[in-house]
């Protein structure tokens, strides 16, 4: 559960680096960012962030929980940042491959 809740939490950062216009320039070749994928992408990394934050409490409970989602939001965010400097692309196709995973392992456990 706690590997779901890292992978959703580096989704959600992915998501959220998208909607902006730098980094949505670096991956898709295009500065501008349409005003609506712009909300979409802010709400989608909002949405997996909470629901990383969901994971690690259903995991460890409350007071563990919200400790390890502040230590996995930095072991996310940093990996990001430098994927985003030197290989972007990398970084979304990453973003995309934990999930299904993730979700089996999810409903296989009784």
């Amino acid at each position: 559960m706690i590997g779901f809740g890292a992978s959703l939490a580096y989704a959600g950062f992915v998501a959220m680096c998208l909607a902006m216009e730098r980094h949505h320039e670096q991956v898709f070749r295009t500065r501008a960012v349409p005003p609506r994928r712009r909300r979409l992408l802010s709400v989608l990394g909002w949405l997996l962030l909470v629901a990383s934050v969901l994971a690690m409490v259903s995991a460890s409970g409350w007071g563990l929980g919200l400790v390890l989602w502040a230590g996995i939001l930095t072991a996310t965010a940093i990996p990001l940042s430098i994927l985003l400097t030197y290989a972007p692309r990398m970084a979304l196709m990453l973003a995309a491959a934990p999930l299904p995973a993730g979700l089996a392992l999810l409903l296989s456990v009784p």
